[in-house]
């Protein structure tokens, strides 16, 4: 995986033709496929933040590889004596997203393409819901998982200035977050995320 993120780098450093660099970040609503043994799965808030290059390849077309940091997970709430107490996943990772996007107007675009991510950390967190304090937090277990996610992205971006836009994208993941190792008999479950965000290009 770090190879692919090395050729990515080096991939995208060749590319010197009228590339246009720039940053990006925004809010992640993120949810995991849904486990046979959980009814009540539900979304978790996240953001991600990072840089980007978009490469002219037509007068309608461009590919733009992007370099980001991630929060993906879920959120579930239980029940216990009258206390509402929460479970969220938190799944961090270093995405690389390559969106190859259509360009209907100087200002609005259209994207699909394939997003890469390598795990960096994951935690569970538990809370009382009724005052938002941290009861608990396990320690990284990111080991114990696949440490390679891969999804597929679909979205839209309108800049109101030549420099400033909105960005909107959801990506919808297609490896399964458990550890092959570990998984037994368990079903597949997959990162999904919705994503609404800035960007700014130099």
């Amino acid at each position: 995986m770090k190879k692919l993120f090395l050729g990515a780098a080096i991939a995208m450093s060749s590319l010197t033709f009228a590339q246009t660099f720039g940053v990006k970040a925004g809010m992640n609503v993120s949810s995991i496929s849904k486990d046979a043994d959980l009814s009540d799965q539900g979304s978790k808030i996240g953001f991600n933040a990072g840089v980007t290059m978009n490469v002219p390849l037509a007068a309608s077309f461009s590919i733009q590889p992007e370099l980001l940091y991630s929060q993906y997970g879920d959120k579930y709430n239980m029940d216990i004596l009258g206390t509402t107490y929460a479970r969220s996943r938190h799944l961090d990772y270093i995405t690389l997203p390559v969106m190859f996007q259509y360009n209907a107007t100087p200002a609005f675009y259209l994207e699909a393409g394939p997003e890469f991510g390598l795990l960096v950390s994951a935690k569970d967190r538990f809370t009382d819901e009724s005052n938002n304090d941290l009861i608990d937090e396990s320690g990284n277990y990111k080991d114990s998982l696949n440490g390679l996610n891969v999804g597929i992205g679909i979205g839209a971006g309108y800049y109101f200035t030549p420099k400033v836009g909105v960005t909107a994208r959801y990506v919808a993941g297609l490896t399964d977050i458990n550890n092959s190792d570990n998984n037994g008999d368990r079903n597949s479950v997959k990162n999904n995320v919705f994503q609404v965000g800035l960007a700014y290009k130099f």
